[in-house]
């Protein structure tokens, strides 16, 4: 009788966990949490997508290492930040680490988030869920969460492989500024793919067939990744000045083009890597001659300057994230839902 009393406590999704004691608690939303990492992790599209990266991950790694073994060791490129060039070097046969992240890091946030809450909505099991004594927030933000946690575990554990091979093909250890380097390049490429998971949920929501969900997400990625630039290409055509401008004028055009640039997050997300992985990088736009003056080329940016160069990119891919997430929320939230008769 007294199992039975504790059983029924409220607040509750099942009475225990394995190996849990009877008198402990579960938060209904860490039950859900727990169970969504769950069938993420055991799933085929997981494993298929980490296996895509695994093997573009060491295919990168193997073409930086090439690159780093064709250069002469006395040369200016391996005297500093010899361990960041592990992501960004390439060959002729196959694009640096940060371009594959850059391209198929998309694709995980949308396979992991286009059918979140329409295939629950299918099989009948969300109104099952919303019936028990659970709050309808805790569905959508175990889902975000639970994916959120399944992609920060694959990035870490992806770059940190990159970092254990490097160390020991190249023999020379990162300096504590590389080292923070790429934690902040793991966590801006985690905030890139949470847009794109956001934006799948989004779909998710809005459309009650997973394939039609699918489909619009990766509508929107191919017109980021394939056209914008195209469009932007046009636009920028047509708008360039005279080769009789002003100085004003170049600037002035040079400015619209990089703000029409960076309203993709693709693009912002590439500006900021570079300026993380490549610490010469010390500006992201126009610089004009009065403006380089008494400035030294080359000079590597400490890790402070390099954040502060790249947090508009950093808050408008947290700012599209949250947009998002707000709009999927809200939608959510205001929905009828109802049982499968």
């Amino acid at each position: 009788m007294q199992q039975q009393a504790q059983a029924a406590k409220p607040g509750r999704l099942w009475p225990f966990r394995r190996g849990e004691k009877q008198d402990t608690a579960i938060h209904p939303f860490w039950v859900i949490v727990e169970k969504e990492v769950s069938d993420h992790i055991r799933s085929w599209r997981y494993i298929i997508l980490l296996a895509l990266m695994a093997l573009t991950c060491l295919g990168s790694l193997y073409a930086a290492l090439d690159t780093i073994r064709s250069v002469d060791p006395n040369s200016p490129e391996l005297r500093s930040f010899v361990f960041l060039r592990l992501f960004t070097l390439s060959n002729d046969t196959l694009p640096a680490f940060i371009t594959f992240v850059g391209f198929l890091g998309p694709l995980i946030g949308l396979g992991l988030g286009f059918d979140a809450i329409n295939s629950e909505r299918n099989k009948g099991t969300l109104s099952r869920m919303l019936s028990s004594p659970i709050h309808r927030d805790y569905v959508i933000n175990a889902k975000f969460l639970a994916a959120l946690i399944v992609i920060a575990i694959m990035f870490f554990s992806l770059g940190f492989v990159v970092m254990g091979v490097g160390l020991y093909a190249i023999g020379i250890p990162p300096t504590p500024e590389e080292f923070l380097r790429m934690i902040c390049f793991l966590l801006i490429s985690i905030v890139y793919v949470a847009f794109w998971l956001n934006l799948a949920i989004l779909f998710s929501v809005r459309f009650r067939q997973p394939a039609t969900a699918a489909l619009s997400s990766i509508a929107v990625w191919i017109f980021f990744t394939v056209f914008y630039g195209l469009i932007v290409d046009l636009i920028a055509s047509s708008l360039r000045p005279a080769n009789a401008a002003s100085v004003d004028d170049i600037i002035g055009y040079q400015q619209i083009v990089s703000f029409i640039n960076r309203l993709s997050p693709s693009y912002l997300f590439e500006e900021a890597t570079i300026t993380l992985l490549v610490p010469t990088v010390n500006t992201l736009g126009l610089v004009t001659v009065e403006q380089l003056y008494g400035a030294i080329p080359d000079t590597p940016l400490p890790l402070a300057q390099s954040l502060i160069l790249v947090w508009p990119q950093l808050t408008f891919l947290v700012a599209a994230t949250v947009i998002c997430f707000g709009l999927s929320y809200r939608m959510f939230m205001r929905q009828e839902i109802r049982s499968r008769s």
